[in-house]
């Protein structure tokens, strides 16, 4: 990759940044389709200082992370409607408008959700547990709805999971009622088996009354629940697969251009020494 004096800028924007897995996924993109563009961390306690620098510096888009996807919303001149339902952004585009710098913003973590699972099933009048209520959950929810699915929320938090689901116009379940879960699509939203590979959100023991189950959780790959959940016989899905499609709609957002989704698949794999799928 050679930067230029007409190399366009993207990056991602959080605190801390420098573990994030998008740098390497979008520069394999602008690479296959010769796009001179490059995208780098940028690191960022002061997300108002942030945007002011985007405007100014002429850098054309960046994803947004932890701890500013809300925060973002109010410095930013439009976002969709499903952002504001959300109530987070992770990706903004600039754009001229009359002679100025605008911000636009919207949200790709529930289409990486959706087809992440539509590529294994139908979504369309199917029952979705949901485990968790932060705003993994949340976007997922939103997002499922999209596509037509029935919502189910279960989380251990009884006041923020009832407050989401709320906002959903769902049934909330605790999580100490695990055992009488069933459906057609378990998703873990929750970061359980992230730190503790030998976790899981659920027992294995209702994993059989679903025929797909996802885990958002990337590392390690296949995680406990997985594991149980195709030992039952379950269509299992990885959260790298999230992870690439809110990647692939991020892309073709900023560039206007089919994103070339088997080489930012095999960059994610193999960034976190998976064998490519």
């Amino acid at each position: 990759m050679t930067i230029t004096g007409g190399t366009s800028l993207y990056g991602i924007v959080g605190n801390p940044v420098r573990h994030s897995l998008s740098p390497v996924m979008h520069n394999a993109a602008f690479q296959a389709l010769g796009l001179n563009c490059v995208y780098v961390p940028l690191p960022t306690e002061d997300v108002a200082a942030a945007m002011t620098g985007l405007r100014a510096l002429g850098i054309q888009g960046v994803s947004v992370t932890i701890p500013h996807k809300e925060a973002v919303i109010s410095l930013l001149d439009e976002v969709d409607p499903l952002a504001m339902s959300i109530g987070a952004v992770n990706t903004i585009k600039a754009v001229e408008q009359k002679g100025r710098v605008a911000l636009l913003g919207s949200n790709t973590d529930w289409q990486g959700a959706n087809q992440a699972l539509l590529a294994v099933t139908d979504l369309a009048g199917k029952k979705v547990i949901i485990l968790g209520a932060g705003g993994s959950a949340r976007a997922i929810g939103f997002g499922l709805q999209q596509e037509g699915a029935q919502v189910i929320l279960c989380s251990r938090t009884k006041s923020r999971g009832q407050s989401l689901a709320a906002d959903l116009g769902c049934t909330w379940i605790s999580l100490e009622q695990s055992q009488e879960l069933a459906g057609d699509v378990l998703v873990n939203a929750t970061s359980v088996g992230m730190n503790d590979p030998q976790l899981s959100p659920v027992d294995a023991s209702i994993l059989d009354r679903f025929s797909v189950v996802m885990d958002i959780v990337y590392a390690p790959l296949i995680t406990r629940l997985l594991q149980e959940a195709e030992s039952a016989g379950c269509l299992v899905v990885n959260g790298l697969e999230m992870l690439l499609y809110q990647g692939v709609a991020q892309f073709e957002l900023w560039t206007g251009q089919s994103a070339p989704v088997p080489v930012m698949r095999r960059a994610l794999y193999q960034a976190t020494g998976n064998m490519y799928k």
